[in-house]
């Protein structure tokens, strides 16, 4: 999926507005992002619960049990919801993470979860706002779908861990730093915090 930015562009307007982060992005390189094809919505938040509180390979193995009682091994939220709780149980759900995909599936039978090409014409905050109504998503998830699957420029996880010790590093301190601080910062990083919100991801790869 090719980003609907110019990366380029991007990382020279941040250089020029945050000078501190310039000597990162020399060391770091490109921004090289490359969202994921994003199949569904609900395809995507489905994974994205079943890998909430897991390690990647025990999140895999319980989702690929999980979509094999799919045709195809393509999920839909009418099957999911005729598959007895006690199937996703077998698979490795919790009991709670079978009620948030349940939950899922039938608020994208009802339109609360938008189709793809309806999502693609929401803003960042109608996409936050929609999506953080199904149980068990909350605002990082939909900042995850936002940064990594639909690629938009202007992204800021304040909660997430790695940015925020991304920043501690490169502004020094010896704190984290708390959402306002991070969020005060940022404004010079707009309309590009995305851009910015990935560089200090990259800073804990330079430690």
């Amino acid at each position: 999926m090719e980003l609907p930015f110019d990366p380029a562009e991007a990382t020279r307007i941040i250089k020029r507005a945050d000078p501190q982060l310039a000597p990162l992005i020399q060391r770091t390189g490109r921004f090289a992002l490359q969202p994921e094809r994003l199949q569904s919505p609900f395809e995507a938040l489905l994974r994205a619960i079943i890998y909430q509180q897991l390690s990647g390979k025990a999140a895999q193995t319980i989702y690929l049990r999980t979509v094999a009682h799919f045709p195809k091994k393509r999920p839909r939220p009418d099957k999911l919801l005729e598959l007895p709780d006690e199937t996703l149980r077998a698979a490795g759900l919790s009991r709670n993470k079978v009620a948030a995909v349940k939950d899922l599936a039938a608020r994208t039978l009802d339109g609360t979860v938008p189709t793809l090409a309806r999502l693609k014409r929401m803003s960042d905050d109608e996409i936050v706002s929609r999506l953080t109504e199904v149980r068990g998503i909350g605002r990082w998830t939909v900042e995850m779908l936002l940064i990594f699957r639909l690629g938009r420029p202007d992204v800021l996880p304040t909660t997430d861990l790695g940015v925020r010790k991304g920043f501690m590093l490169t502004y020094g301190g010896s704190n984290l730093p708390t959402v306002d601080e991070l969020t005060a910062h940022a404004e010079c990083w707009r309309p590009y915090r995305t851009v910015g919100s990935w560089y200090m991801w990259r800073a804990l790869d330079k430690t």
